[in-house]
């Protein structure tokens, strides 16, 4: 699975709205990209509500919120509409995506099983990834995410020289 510092991967998927969006086209803001099951399930509306009910708050930060799974632009615009969600939903039919950003699991509840897991990257302006979250808690991941942004704004206050520390270099002989 991709790591804070690692480069976010690229992708073109289709919206809701059957719109081809590239991850990259939201570049220059934090990106909150998570995956999730199924449209209209309880547990993914519960995660989808706790992002829009704190719309206010995330876009303090400026930020952008993409949820992606594998059900169909159609799936995605009815669920939008009911749920009145404010972001964009992609739709990767083929699993690519999920591919790319290993959104899968192989177990559960302690059998074999393979689905999508339920998971959030927190990217910056730059691309670079700087938060994952693997096992993501859908009552509380509102609030996760926010923290991650408050932080991430936090930091970027700081001059560049004191946002990562190097290891020194050792002299060569």
């Amino acid at each position: 699975m991709l790591k804070p510092g690692d480069a976010a991967p690229d992708f073109v998927l289709k919206d809701q709205d059957g719109r081809d969006v590239r991850l990259s086209s939201f570049s220059g803001r934090p990106i909150v990209l998570f995956f999730y099951p199924k449209d209209n399930t309880p547990g993914c509306t519960i995660q989808a509500k706790g992002l829009r009910d704190h719309a206010d708050d995330l876009a303090k930060h400026d930020a952008v919120i993409v949820g992606i799974s594998l059900d169909p632009p159609e799936s995605h615009l009815e669920w939008h509409e009911s749920c009145h969600l404010g972001y964009t939903l992609l739709s990767d039919h083929e699993g690519r995506v999920h591919d790319l950003y290993d959104a899968w699991r192989t177990t559960l509840l302690g059998r074999s099983h393979f689905a999508v897991r339920r998971c959030t990257f927190i990217i910056d302006a730059d691309g670079i990834i700087q938060a994952v979250h693997k096992n993501v808690n859908v009552f509380t991941h509102a609030k996760t995410v926010l923290k991650d942004l408050e932080r991430l704004a936090a930091q970027k206050s700081w001059p560049r020289s004191h946002r990562k520390v190097e290891p020194p270099t050792p002299p060569t002989p």
